[in-house]
């Protein structure tokens, strides 16, 4: 089933700011989804809305190209999984992913032949007769899933459902989380706060901040294309470098000692941030004084991140492959980077972005 949302709004009585404002998107049918964004941007809000759980303010929701803005939440034919497992204490696995099909009064043949093929699919028909106290924080997720594909919803609504568990366990959940929505065909829209979530699962992702949109694009297209400061700063591990400078006769000059070319035509005098990926820069340590002091190292076993500071205290993180011996108050030269973005100081709208090697003056 696909979704449409056109201009939702989404805004409390008695309040000035609206939680969501003007937010549209296209979701396609057996698409993944992701909408990410830091807490209290109105990731959670948005999906409750589509849901039927919040009423929507204004702007038009679409399921399967009807208006749904009036639907009942029953009729909307979506399960939704939660970030608590909502598990009843007291009731069997069995029993517990069998609770809404039961509620409907479905024929008991048709409720085991649902429930035993959502506890396959899930690899947890051994673990049918248990409580939710028996199980591990993972087995229990697996029974809310087991309860939503147990309904046979077209669509799939997930509100951080990986964030009560630990970072082994999360990632080998990405992993079956993701075989499981191509395996039923499943048009899933997932909401999470952890940019990896959204990069290792979605076709496509909404970047939410400030009640709203920011970018709507593959996850490469919004790594590699950030539509503004924000976007960019919020996807990659580690952070990007945002680092002030100013425009000056062909050039952007970060620091005394740190000025670097660039064949952009931008506004002479004018300041502008320049964003460049950890793993992009280009330094020699060999050097008895450089444009930067060493700070902070971290050995990550196959990288190296080194944490400096330029001249004019702006910091800057440095991600080298492999294992290098580079120590605190040590000087180096950061010497260039291979791709960066330029973004306006003012708006910080994206200006350009640039892929080729950019060098010291």
């Amino acid at each position: 089933m696909s979704i449409q949302l056109k201009h939702l709004t989404k805004k409390y009585e008695g309040s000035d700011t609206p939680v969501l404002e003007n937010v549209s998107a296209h979701i396609e049918d057996n698409e993944f989804f992701a909408i990410v964004g830091p807490s209290g941007c109105g990731k959670s809000t948005l999906l409750r809305m589509i849901a039927g759980i919040i009423p929507i303010s204004s702007g038009s929701l679409y399921l399967n190209g009807e208006v749904a803005n009036d639907l009942a939440p029953k009729d909307r034919k979506l399960s939704m999984v939660f970030q608590s497992y909502a598990l009843y204490p007291f009731l069997s696995v069995f029993d517990n992913i069998a609770f809404g099909l039961k509620a409907r009064k479905q024929p008991k043949d048709l409720i085991k032949q649902r429930v035993d093929k959502a506890l396959a699919l899930v690899n947890l028909t051994d673990h049918r007769d248990r409580k939710p106290k028996d199980l591990s924080g993972g087995q229990r997720q697996r029974v809310a899933l087991a309860r939503a594909i147990a309904n046979e919803s077209k669509i799939c609504l997930m509100d951080e459902p990986l964030s009560n568990l630990d970072a082994q366990l999360r990632a080998k959940m990405r992993i079956e989380l993701k075989e499981l929505q191509q395996k039923l065909g499943l048009t899933v829209i997932y909401v999470t706060h952890d940019q990896v979530e959204a990069m290792t699962m979605a076709d496509h992702v909404m970047v939410l901040n400030h009640h709203h949109v920011q970018q709507i694009d593959t996850p490469l297209g919004v790594y590699q294309h950030p539509s503004n400061e924000f976007v960019a700063s919020f996807f990659g591990t580690p952070q990007i470098n945002l680092i002030n400078a100013q425009y000056q006769n062909g050039s952007l000059k970060m620091d005394e000692d740190f000025i670097m070319d660039t064949d952009d035509a931008l506004i002479e005098g004018h300041q502008y941030k320049v964003g460049i990926r950890p793993n992009q820069l280009q330094i020699n340590s060999d050097v008895n004084n450089g444009n930067a002091q060493v700070v902070n190292v971290s050995q990550l076993g196959d990288r190296t991140m080194v944490e400096a500071r330029l001249k004019n205290e702006q910091e800057v993180r440095i991600v080298l492959d492999g294992q290098v011996d580079i120590r605190p108050q040590q000087f180096i030269q950061i010497e260039g980077a291979n791709g960066y973005f330029i973004f306006d100081a003012d708006d910080r709208s994206l200006v350009s972005v640039k892929k080729g090697a950019l060098t010291n003056a």
